[in-house]
């Protein structure tokens, strides 16, 4: 443990990075209605390529692609490209640093003639010359090692540009839960949930208390999780929803002796909370969100 001055400044720079998603959200879905070249259009078959965090946020961009009627959209991580494709109209490369070398092999074993976006937090760089179009997201860059607004800016651009999504009502929650303090202790155990597209988001979650507490957490899509995993739990554990569950699946979590916190808010904001929640035990514990344990920037060497 550490004293409350020394944990005042532990995670002081991913601190402000997440408390400033709301003005990079709104850029987003203004930069997202002004329907940047490059971005999939309905009826192209896409595929969304990225490796951790941006993984996640190709699943749940291909979850919500599919279920608005926009046409075929696989996600897949980039280490793990198959030899075999499906034929795709476009493929889309997220990378914040732009040279991950998974993204980077995978786009060059890609088959000939396809278009290739890339969306990146840094121009310049191996990813984006890879590819024929740039989606330029570098106003959501961040210092930290640890994502946090840039998956999340990268995700309010893609549901403006897929329609049918209230932007600002979506800043609103976002401001309110930044301005909650964090009375939450760090649990034995985190368990994250969701459903639909929020099941990706859920893995994004526990992730950032992995890098950042490096705390036991894990993420399963809600109706997976008394599927076995729910063996683990106990007092301690803390099962947290980032979509409503019903009475009888809380009614089994808590049977166990843990404890659950039902988000009433967007998922995306409940990433939000999830992600001020993991600076903060990582300071409890005298970690530095800043200075993830056995982490770099970019994965660059394999």
């Amino acid at each position: 443990m550490t004293d409350s001055a020394t944990s005042a400044t532990l995670g002081r720079i991913t601190s402000a990075e997440i408390a400033s998603q709301p003005e990079t959200w709104a850029r987003a879905n203004e930069q997202g209605e002004n329907r940047p070249a490059g971005l999939p259009a309905p009826g192209e078959r896409v595929l969304v390529l990225g490796c951790g965090t941006s993984y996640y946020v190709a699943a749940a961009y291909a979850w919500l692609r599919e279920q608005a009627g926009h046409g075929v959209t696989d996600a897949l991580i980039a280490s793990e490209v198959p030899g075999e494709l499906r034929d795709y109209d476009r493929v889309l490369a997220i990378s914040r640093s732009g040279t991950t070398t998974e993204v980077v092999q995978a786009l060059r074993a890609l088959p000939g003639g396809v278009p290739v976006t890339a969306v990146l937090g840094e121009l310049g760089t191996p990813v984006g010359a890879a590819a024929t179009d740039i989606v330029d997201l570098s106003y959501a860059d961040e210092r930290s090692v640890v994502q946090t607004r840039f998956p999340t800016t990268l995700l309010t651009l893609l549901r403006t540009q897929l329609g049918g999504f209230d932007a600002a009502a979506l800043i609103e929650q976002a401001r309110s839960v930044l301005a909650d303090p964090v009375t939450t202790p760090e649990p034995r155990q985190l368990v994250v949930l969701g459903s639909g597209w929020a099941a990706a988001l859920a893995q994004e979650a526990a992730l950032k208390c992995r890098e950042s507490a490096g705390m036991w957490a894990e993420a399963y899509a809600t109706g997976e999780y008394r599927h076995g995993p729910i063996s683990v739990a106990g007092p301690g554990t803390l099962v947290w929803s980032l979509t409503p569950l019903t009475p009888l699946q809380i009614e089994a979590v808590e049977a166990t002796g843990a404890t659950v916190r039902q988000g009433t808010r967007d998922p995306q904001v409940e990433l939000v909370a999830i992600q001020q929640h993991a600076v903060a035990w990582a300071a409890a514990g005298g970690r530095d969100a800043d200075v993830p344990v056995h982490l770099s920037r970019s994965v660059v060497k394999l």
